[in-house]
């Protein structure tokens, strides 16, 4: 017999409360919650197949593996997932335009919206981070920007995998 469906809205909003959490819930729910973290199915699908986890550390290397291992498209579907960073409402208009000027340059070069783990950056340097990030990378060619991309895009699903599992 089926498992019961699990309603969109819970799977959503649905956080395990630990890594014992995450290990014992549905396969749907688990995979739900790394879609939040990475927007690859197949990304999601693998790190969810391979339950129960002994460690946080365990599922982090499981998770940055998978990673490593996107294909072009499953990369492309991650990517399509992610939106552009926005200022802190506190921001200068100028710095606001100038970001949005910045993610539009971006976007219209690659494709995909502009990706950037920011983990450690105190919140006071992040807008600074972000746009000397992107002039920095609007110079790259295609190819280099979406391993520069890929990168950036384990390094956010790992610190959202950690926040939504372990709760930090």
């Amino acid at each position: 017999m089926d498992p019961p469906a699990i309603p969109a809205q819970a799977a959503r909003h649905w956080h395990p409360g630990g890594l014992s959490g995450f290990n014992e819930a549905p396969h749907a729910l688990a995979e739900a919650l790394l879609l939040r973290c990475c927007g690859s199915r197949h990304w999601a699908e693998r790190v969810a197949a391979h339950r129960p986890y002994p460690t946080l550390d365990a599922l982090l290397a499981a998770a940055d593996e998978a990673g490593y291992d996107l294909s072009g498209p499953d990369l492309d579907e991650a990517l399509s997932h992610e939106t552009a960073a926005l200022p802190h409402p506190d921001a200068p208009p100028a710095a606001r335009t100038a970001l949005r000027a910045a993610h539009a340059a971006y976007e219209s070069g690659f494709g995909h919206a502009f990706v950037i783990s920011l983990d450690g950056v105190p919140a006071g340097e992040r807008l600074d981070r972000v746009l000397a990030g992107i002039r920095s990378r609007l110079g790259n060619e295609r190819e280099e920007e979406r391993v520069v991309a890929a990168e950036e895009l384990r390094r956010l699903a790992r610190t959202r995998l950690t926040r939504s599992v372990a709760g930090g």
